[in-house]
């Protein structure tokens, strides 16, 4: 069984039940069915058969979160045809590496992204080329698939064969390709679907793209949230916040930055939130990750949803999920914890992952290992190390084995993942995240884990963000406040008050700067490469 097998069997189940809430603006929405979507991706998949496009060809889709993007993804992998996911936002440096590395033979965007084909080389060498919105040269209508039979037939793939394919950023590198295979998908599918709990017919306001096609798979109504997503910190919260008076979700999942604008709408005093309790009341499921989740954002999150469960989740685009936690589960010797330098909890992992401790050898190739000497090699409970896991829902390789080496590993047969993070299990066999293993500060004073002071940071309400760099041999952590604190006047008195209570990591500096840089895609991880730059200029 694949992925696309068990959609079928929901929209066997529940024909007639919407599976996407696309909103339009204006307060109005466009709704598919389950039965739709899959007659829909069947005429999709019949077209793309029609222009040649043969089992294993890799198709470049440029669409934003939306019902047609589901449309197309559900067609290719109907169809055997792999899904090519690039971001055009990244520039096109990033744009051009990844074709090259890609290779792809067919093409499906937006209006906007079939104009850029035209002014991009490599994009307009794709053929055949399909256009999703109005007429642009060199393009075929998607549209077309409403005059051709809907190909019922699903291409014979098996559980190895190439159904996804996207890329990291590049940020620190040239991108990675990530491959996920049919039978991975399923299995992260399954992995999802016990982690964030997903019951059929409920309504979940998703931000994240595999967490949409988790739902899909379980039967859940996914309702795509009225906002820019690209910049997932800097959105708009109000229509956000109309469309969960108006659909009233019951679960959500998203990152933390955008969880922290929602709360930032929902405390401004505008008449939609004084006429009545505040939508994220309504809600009983929140889910939130791709980036580190600080404890104080929980208990914010728990207090404006007072009958609901918060849980941050855990993972990496090579494993997801790997771990989560709830906000109820942290006792108060935890929370102390974290306030003490002990880093960030990030809770059990999944049972469907194994995971050990290794030293951190950042930057350098390990492995291959024996059973025993890897058994040997991990660490026990208490020491910090790098997070490696293994499992179904765990990406064995890079496309063509770039970048495996320094991520990749075995033992005997199994392929492990270097997550790239530091951490330590405790005696209840959590794990609790000290940041990236790359990121850790070895000095004279000895070794500092970046979320062991991050995490302590956040306690202050007036921090939005920290950082924890060096610079000429200076431990430096650099913060960024509210306007509030930075219209007042109050910096120099925060850092002093900052460097006396983390007296424990021997600060060399504190600052205050106006934004502290993050990574694109969830607006919540530090971008290390940038934070340097700021640092040798301060």
């Amino acid at each position: 069984m694949n992925l696309c097998e068990v959609l079928l069997e929901q929209a066997a189940d529940r024909p007639g039940s919407a599976a996407i809430i696309e909103p339009r603006g204006d307060g109005r929405s466009s709704t598919v069915t389950f039965a739709e979507l899959d007659t829909r991706s069947a005429r999709g998949a019949a077209l793309l058969r029609q222009y040649g496009l043969t089992e294993g060809a890799r198709v470049v889709v440029l669409e934003p979160l939306s019902i047609k993007l589901y449309v197309i993804l559900l067609a290719l992998f109907r169809a055997g045809l792999v899904a090519t996911l690039i971001d055009p936002a990244a520039g096109r440096g990033h744009v051009d590496s990844c074709l090259d590395r890609a290779r792809p033979v067919g093409f499906v965007g937006s209006t906007k992204a079939s104009w850029l084909r035209l002014v991009t080389r490599r994009l307009r060498r794709i053929q055949p080329a399909f256009c999703t919105g109005g007429f642009v040269p060199g393009t075929k209508p998607w549209g077309a698939l409403e005059d051709l039979e809907p190909l019922r037939e699903l291409a014979p793939v098996g559980p190895k064969d190439p159904a996804l394919l996207t890329f990291t950023s590049g940020s620190t590198g040239a991108p990675k390709a990530t491959v996920r295979s049919h039978g991975f998908l399923l299995a992260q599918h399954a992995a999802l679907s016990r982690a964030i709990d997903l019951q059929a017919d409920e309504v979940d306001l998703a931000t994240l793209p595999v967490f949409v096609l988790a739902n899909l798979a379980s039967g859940v109504t996914t309702l795509l949230p009225d906002c820019d997503l690209r910049k997932p910190g800097a959105i708009d919260p109000k229509p956000v916040l109309a469309q969960l008076r108006r659909h009233s979700p019951g679960r959500t999942g998203g990152s933390p930055a955008f969880y922290e604008r929602l709360l930032e709408g929902n405390r401004e005093d505008v008449p939609d939130t004084r006429a009545e309790p505040s939508p994220l009341t309504r809600l009983t499921k929140l889910f939130t990750g791709g980036a580190p989740v600080f404890p104080d954002l929980l208990g914010r999150l728990q207090e404006q949803i007072p009958n609901g469960r918060i849980i941050a989740v855990y993972g990496s685009t090579e494993a997801e999920p790997i771990a989560h936690v709830e906000w109820s589960e942290f006792a108060p010797e935890d929370l102390e914890r974290m306030a003490t330098g002990g880093g960030l909890l990030a809770g059990l992992p999944v049972p469907e992952i194994e995971l050990r401790i290794l030293p951190n050898e950042a930057g350098r190739p390990i492995g291959p290992f024996t059973t025993a000497e890897f058994e040997n090699l991990a660490l026990p409970m208490a020491e910090p190390g790098e997070i490696v896991v293994s499992g179904k829902h765990v990406i064995e390789s890079y496309l063509d084995g770039i970048g495996d080496e320094e991520t990749k590993f075995s033992v005997q047969d199994q392929s492990w993942h270097r997550t790239g993070d530091a951490g330590y299990l405790d005696g209840g066999g959590r794990i609790w995240l000290l940041g990236r293993a790359s990121a850790v500060l070895d000095d004279e004073k000895g070794t500092l884990f970046p979320f062991s002071v991050e995490c302590a940071a956040s306690q202050f309400p007036e921090i939005r963000r920290s950082a924890l760099a060096a610079h000429d041999g200076r431990r430096i952590l650099v913060l960024e406040v509210g306007r509030s604190e930075r219209d007042g006047g109050t910096s120099s008195v925060l850092e002093g008050r900052v460097r006396e209570s983390l007296a424990w990591a021997c600060l060399d500096r504190v600052v205050v700067v106006p934004q502290v840089p993050v990574d694109r895609r969830h607006n919540a991880k530090i971008d290390y490469v940038a934070l340097r730059e700021l640092v040798e200029k301060l």
